[in-house]
């Protein structure tokens, strides 16, 4: 060890191996001006959005109001997530930031899922949730949580949130990606269109073709 730290060039080489990767693993890349509001209508399709002319760019695109009141949460999970992504605040574009409400009625599940592109930090605004995610080794690393408290999903793993109480709650979801995307296990596996093929799902599940279509049928693309 001596020997490489007496060597600039090793040292170099170091020091910019740990910057490349330090930059490849941030979650969306860095800007490269103040400001690149997303065109939205925009047909050109790149790694992100298009920016706006800096002409066409209003006080509104920077700003939202949708996380200020609960939103209902009357449907068949009892929880609803309110995105405030880069497609709600086109001043977010290039960013690498971003932030939802999750509201749960009384037994409420955000079922498992996962975000490809972030890792995931709820803020606990009111009520009690059981939370978890479940490593590449299988291992479920879960806690309950309460008002004022903090909870941290990493990137890309399958993670849940429940309250398990007989009041509402509420969490601020904070992302390191202006659009982290939601994968829902259940619904991808069994909602997906065109379908998973059923001899798939009945041997990844070692259930029968009856229960594969009983649970296709719940989770049926709406027309």
């Amino acid at each position: 060890m001596a020997a490489i730290t007496k060597s600039p060039f090793i040292l170099n080489l170091l020091l910019l191996i740990i910057t490349i990767a330090a930059t490849t693993l941030a979650a969306d890349p860095d800007l490269l001006q103040d400001i690149c509001v997303a065109d939205l209508n925009s047909t050109l399709k790149v790694n992100g959005f298009v920016c706006k002319p800096s002409a066409a760019v209003t006080p509104d695109d920077f700003f939202f109001k949708g996380l200020a009141a609960p939103a209902a949460t009357n449907n068949t999970f009892g929880s609803i997530v309110t995105a405030a992504n880069v497609e709600k605040i086109p001043g977010l574009n290039t960013l690498g930031i971003s932030i939802s409400r999750i509201d749960y009625a009384p037994k409420g599940l955000n079922p498992p899922h996962t975000h490809p592109r972030a890792t995931e930090l709820v803020f606990v605004l009111y009520g009690t949730l059981d939370v978890g995610f479940i490593t590449t080794a299988n291992k479920l690393v879960t806690k309950r949580i309460t008002q004022g408290e903090i909870f941290v999903f990493p990137r890309g793993l399958v993670h849940f949130q429940k309250n398990n109480e007989d009041k509402p709650a509420a969490v601020i979801s904070a992302f390191n990606s202006q659009l982290p995307g939601t994968q829902a296990v259940a619904a991808a596996l069994f909602g997906s269109s065109p379908a998973v093929p059923d001899n798939v799902l009945t041997k990844a599940f070692q259930i029968g073709t009856k229960e594969v279509e009983k649970i296709k049928s719940r989770f049926a693309p709406k027309s």
